[in-house]
């Protein structure tokens, strides 16, 4: 779908569908919803006194004015309270509207920006906002499967704005949300691929096209690569694994030394039966999600590169699958990291923690300002926080948390901190080795955090994103399949630094 920008008044734009809305304590309309409430002769208001059009959150109400204005249909979207409407309110807003255009075939659809008016919002963020739940919301997954008819596409969306002096933010507010869409939709692509497709080497040639795309640096090392590197736990992950594992590293501005540097570690576990503590069949088919993290750290560099940020910024990807085989590694083996620490194997279903320990390490290298790692990495943080709610945050530096909370709270990915005391260290104590790579049952999500913890030296975060990369229902501009959770957290705070 296209999408541009344009001065001028939404009832006399040539659109076969144009959207405005409305807030739920509205009797007559103002702003632009009430010019087209004029043009129309007042049937806007009448529909509100008739009691068909109540402006609650999520309503969107069909006008077809014939003749009275050059568009075929006028949406009105309902906004909800006025006291709690915010830029998430924006985004719902814009994907209820667009969803119902393409419901009613509307090919080239033109909307005004949500918030940027009677509600006072930021100019460019509203525009943000409303571009990125249009461009969201119409995502939908290319399955390898045959369709009676291709599914209806709307062409294009033109932004109105009458004040032109409010042009120019929101031309950067739309540029930026179609920056941050394209690195969502890679990142739910990633996920919603079959595992046999979305292989260690599909995200090494993803980071290849990114790279080639935005001048980025990009180094693959494979087997020999990581050994020569000592990733003695990476490597004992994909030990069992028929798929070649892939040690990915993309660089934005990697010879910039002088600008702030932020790294990025994403799990890849590019499917995950478990290994030799092999996991029960029943639903293991949505363990293709479980390089979630590694999908976020692809998108995020994407849209990094696309906006160019005047940032250092390090994506690295660990990706292998972890499967049962002869030659996989086993509970009781004990596995020498990439610096020197060995850890006791209790489970081989707690991999996630063994690749990301080689990835936090190698990330020490760029003498980074912060490190942030994302992974699907336990069923605790779901039994924690929930499904679909927010991820977990561990972070050794409070500045850095915040960051992230404050992220989280702009786009809707929440995060919620929890502790990282260092008393969870007794439960992975081990008699053979430095540690062991699982406490067990209770508080697994910070005693997996904290072992993760003893492969850094900086300022750094996880996120336990367990619960958040693969959804089943559809919420508004969030498909069911793969939701990109993580890319529009991990740029927000980048754009802020």
């Amino acid at each position: 779908m296209q999408i541009n920008v344009q001065q001028g008044s939404i009832q006399a734009v040539k659109a076969d569908t144009i959207i405005v809305n409305l807030f739920d304590d509205v009797s007559t309309p103002g702003g632009a919803t009430g010019a087209v409430n004029q043009a129309l002769g007042g049937a806007i208001a009448d529909l509100i006194a008739s009691g068909d059009l109540t402006g609650k959150a999520g309503e969107v109400g069909v006008f077809y004015p014939r003749g009275a204005i050059p568009a075929t249909r006028v949406l009105i979207v309902g906004l909800g309270q006025r006291n709690e409407f915010d830029l998430e309110g924006v985004r719902k807003a814009a994907a209820a509207g667009i969803k119902r255009a393409r419901e009613l075939n509307g090919r080239h659809v033109a909307t005004i920006v949500h918030g940027a008016g009677i509600a006072g919002l930021d100019a460019a963020a509203a525009a943000q906002a409303t571009a990125e739940g249009s461009l969201l919301a119409l995502y939908e997954y290319d399955a390898p499967k045959q369709r009676e008819e291709e599914p209806h596409e709307i062409a294009s969306l033109m932004i109105v704005e009458f004040d032109e002096g409010k042009l120019a933010a929101i031309q950067n507010g739309v540029d930026t949300a179609v920056a941050i869409a394209k690195g969502v939709n890679l990142a739910r692509d990633l996920v919603n691929l079959p595992p046999n497709v979305a292989t260690p080497t599909k995200l090494a040639e993803t980071a290849r096209q990114i790279g080639k795309e935005h001048h980025m640096k990009v180094k693959i090392g494979g087997r020999k690569w990581a050994a020569r590197h000592n990733m003695g736990a990476f490597l004992a992950v994909a030990k069992g694994a028929g798929e070649k594992p892939k040690f990915i590293v993309l660089e934005h501005n990697g010879d910039r030394a002088d600008l702030p540097t932020i790294v990025l570690v994403g799990k890849g576990i590019t499917f995950d039966t478990g290994g030799i503590s092999i996991k029960p069949s029943a639903n293991m088919g949505a363990m293709k999600s479980d390089m979630g993290g590694a999908a976020a750290v692809l998108g995020a560099m994407k849209t990094v590169g696309a906006l160019n940020l005047p940032l250092r910024v390090i994506g690295i990807v660990p990706a292998t699958e972890n499967m049962p085989d002869a030659d996989a590694y086993r509970p009781a083996d004990v596995i020498t990291a990439s610096n020197g620490k060995t850890i006791e194997i209790i489970s081989t279903d707690a991999e996630g923690r063994m690749v990301l320990a080689d990835g936090l390490v190698y990330a020490g290298r760029y003498q980074p300002n912060a490190v942030i790692d994302l992974a699907t990495l336990t069923g605790s943080c779901i039994i924690a926080l929930g499904k679909d709610m927010a991820a977990g945050l561990f972070s050794t530096e409070d500045s850095l948390r915040d960051r992230l909370t404050s992220a989280g709270q702009a786009t809707h990915e929440r995060v919620w901190p929890l502790p990282l005391w260092d008393d969870y260290k007794e439960a992975i104590k081990s008699d053979v080795a430095d540690m062991k790579n699982s406490g067990g049952r209770f508080g697994g999500v910070a005693t997996s955090a904290i072992f993760l913890k003893q492969f850094t030296d900086y300022p750094w975060a996880h996120l336990d994103i367990a619960g958040m990369a693969l959804t089943e229902k559809e919420n508004a501009y969030i498909p069911a399949g793969g939701t990109g959770y993580g890319v529009r957290l991990l740029v927000e705070m980048l754009r802020h630094w």
